[in-house]
């Protein structure tokens, strides 16, 4: 009897490692996008009309071109960076995720002052951001009440919070009350509705107590 391995292994094995890789790569491109939009608050400082203009219109876009998407009409290099993007529950649908993204810095230019809506977008941009990665790769211990989000992943999300709105505010206390806000709110089950979420709950954290 050959010890070789059988054809149909040898084939379930391959899939598991091409869609392992490319899972990896849909997260890096995923979360690539989040940190771009820690550049919001820095276009604000010279325009903020201009930026607030900027993100509506690109989410309008965007949405625009993932409904032509839909229907069969791809759009040269978005429809590509969309469709890697995208997680599994989103096939066959929109991917949110760049809207809620657009939306949560927009609504946070929107409804703070400067300094508060650089902490709320940089809270979305690298918290949420390194939260995800973290997650992926070294997420381990996943409770129930995390609904289904690693310890590890919090716990990279309150650190990576503490330290951006440490550095903007110079404020320890507002500092890790704004991380646990981050934190607790990323743990909520709202799937690409945290982008909203998430950046609102810091700002009226930093609201209130500036």
């Amino acid at each position: 009897m050959s010890d070789s391995p059988e054809p149909e292994k040898i084939a379930e094995r391959a899939n598991g490692d091409s869609d392992n890789t490319s899972g990896v790569k849909s997260e890096i491109v995923r979360k690539l996008i989040h940190f771009l939009i820690a550049l919001s608050p820095l276009m604000a400082s010279f325009n903020r009309t201009f930026t607030l203009f900027f993100l509506l219109f690109g989410t309008v876009c965007y949405t625009v071109f993932e409904m032509l998407r839909l229907r069969g009409i791809k759009i040269p290099l978005i429809s590509m960076l969309t469709t890697l993007a995208s997680r599994p529950r989103d096939r066959g649908h929109i991917v949110l995720g760049p809207i809620t993204l657009g939306m949560g810095a927009f609504f946070s230019l929107m409804l703070f002052p400067p300094v508060t809506a650089s902490v709320a977008i940089y809270a979305l941009a690298f918290g949420d951001g390194f939260a995800g990665l973290a997650g992926r790769f070294f997420g381990r211990h996943k409770p129930a009440f995390l609904f289904g989000k690693s310890i590890e992943g919090s716990l990279v999300c309150f650190a990576v919070v503490f330290l951006t709105s440490f550095l903007v505010l110079a404020d320890l206390r507002i500092a890790l009350l704004t991380a646990l806000a981050a934190m607790l709110a990323e743990s909520l089950p709202l799937e690409d509705y945290d982008n909203i979420v998430l950046p609102l709950a810091v700002g009226l954290v930093v609201h209130f107590l500036l």
